[in-house]
């Protein structure tokens, strides 16, 4: 299958091509070609990059934030109404794009595409309350306090490959209710769906210069995000990434940043947890997706009473996992490839570096051969006696399907090695004690912490956030919104008739 990039996207312009084409016959500063991940014989596209269309983006979204700030809130909501009935529309195409281009079987993908709608509701039902004007009447004497809320400006959202459109719609919903225009630059792996996603927003009719798409590397994200113009930055992806973006920023103090980064996660099976409950939970935390995601759980700290008997049921649930191609299979995958080459040899990497600092294998990481070549790689799990944090092991994102077990004796022990890692996202805890709950829910250093309920799968109506490696304090989701406005007090004198001889200590 051959999937066509129109282009990028400045003023709402779909003719518009500027370098960007399957069959490239213009010069371009680089060249991005993408294979399906599920059948590498298959070219899904090619892309020619034009640094040029940098400075074209950024003042497109100029004159669209200084149109889009004018509107009214009713209006814009207006005009979310309509993008939601066109996402609603072309779920299905954005549904098997996301397949074809992450590896994800294509159930996963179509529920991936069917929360872009769904998104619409909470942040105009559960967002906007929390960035409401408020009154205080008689402040002091004659005057009222108001808390107003504006928008930043030209605001740029840099897409992940694992959740190309759901994640980057979150935070391009937020910017525009409240006023801002958007850049989006998706990740150079899942160019094709991130524009069906964009081409909702100009098929519902929002005025030129609000929506704006371009494609790139890092080169292109480096010099929108440095611009003087953009006032807020949106980065869902690597920590690695996220510190070169605040390196770029530097002292510029005039933009926001917003950090989505890694997370090194666990789960606590403590001694009273439910065995056949919490294995099929695991079971989604660590290979849903084929493990990437930054909510994955990577270690799973088992109680020592537990270990034996936990660890084989797991491992024999794990092995009837199905891996096979996103959308041509006899049975639905539970999992797809890795998402590509690049991402296969990493993971890879990081088992090897495991093994060699102490992992012992319970179920070995092996490639696998299916109908279509592909980057499939089989569910592993492994062992650690111990945990230190000097061991990079429990230190480094792993982002594939791996789960490590660790044993320990009690809770305190268990919350000190969750701690261990540099990240802090999410954690989990499988117990019926909630006073065991209640001592992680205080002591674990993390973003998300779940009862009995696996580290994947966040609602939109909760913040969505880390703490230490994992972000800078500024979670998603519903509270997105708080981080694309400022805020402006304002005093208001009702009475007019008040002069200075009213202010003891004049004449």
């Amino acid at each position: 299958m051959n999937l066509t990039l129109r282009g990028d996207y400045f003023h709402g312009d779909f003719t518009h091509k500027n370098g960007i084409t399957d069959n490239d016959v213009q010069v371009s500063d680089e060249k991005i070609t993408k294979l399906c991940p599920g059948d590498t014989n298959n070219t899904l596209w090619k892309a020619s990059i034009r640094y040029e269309n940098v400075q074209k983006v950024i003042g497109s979204s100029i004159d669209g934030f200084n149109t889009w700030r004018k509107l009214s809130l009713a209006d814009r909501i207006d005009f979310l109404k309509k993008f939601q009935t066109q996402v609603e529309k072309r779920k299905s195409d954005i549904g098997m794009a996301i397949a074809l281009e992450t590896g994800k079987p294509l159930w996963e993908s179509k529920t991936e595409a069917a929360a872009l709608s769904a998104k619409v509701n909470v942040t105009i039902s559960d967002s906007l309350k929390r960035i409401e004007q408020q009154t205080i009447k008689e402040i002091l004497p004659h005057i009222e306090g108001h808390v107003v809320y504006k928008p930043l400006g030209p605001t740029l959202v840099i897409g992940p490959y694992n959740f190309p459109c759901h994640l980057a719609n979150g935070q391009i919903l937020s910017a525009l209710l409240t006023g801002n225009s958007i850049i989006f630059k998706p990740s150079e792996k899942t160019m094709y769906s991130s524009q069906l996603l964009i081409e909702c927003f100009h098929q519902a009719g929002f005025p030129k210069g609000v929506v704006n798409f371009i494609n790139g590397t890092a080169k292109t994200t480096q010099d929108i995000l440095k611009h003087p113009a953009i006032r807020a930055i949106f980065f869902t992806g690597s920590h690695f990434v996220g510190k070169k973006i605040l390196e770029s920023v530097g002292t510029d103090v005039s933009k926001l940043v917003a950090l989505e980064l890694g997370g090194k996660n666990t789960s606590i099976i403590h001694s009273d947890a439910d065995i056949e409950h919490t294995i099929p939970e695991l079971l989604r935390a660590c290979y849903l997706s084929s493990g990437q995601r930054c909510t994955s759980t990577s270690v799973i700290l088992i109680h020592r009473s537990l270990e034996q008997e936990f660890i084989q049921k797991f491992k024999q649930t794990t092995q009837r996992i199905i891996v096979d191609h996103p959308t041509i299979h006899q049975v639905d995958p539970f999992m797809g490839p890795l998402v590509d080459e690049m991402a296969l040899n990493t993971y890879n990497q990081s088992i090897a570096m495991g093994e060699k600092n102490g992992a012992e294998i319970i179920l070995p990481n092996q490639r696998l051969e299916k109908n279509h070549q592909g980057y499939y790689i089989s569910p592993s799990i492994h062992y650690l006696k111990e945990a230190k944090k000097e061991n990079p092991f429990t230190q480094e994102e792993i982002f594939g399907p791996n789960a490590t077990f660790i044993p320990y004796d009690d809770i305190e022990q268990a919350i000190a090695i969750a701690n261990i890692s540099d990240y802090g996202l999410a954690a989990a805890a499988f117990t019926q004690s909630k006073e065991i709950y209640n001592l992680c829910l205080r002591d674990i250093d993390a973003g998300i912490i779940n009862l009995n309920r696996s580290t994947v799968g966040a609602s939109s109506r909760l913040p969505f956030g880390g703490v230490k490696n994992s972000g800078n304090h500024h979670p998603a989701a519903v509270s997105m919104v708080d981080h694309t406005v400022s805020v402006v007090a304002s005093l208001e004198t009702l009475d007019s008739s008040s002069t200075l001889s009213d202010v003891k200590g004049l004449l």
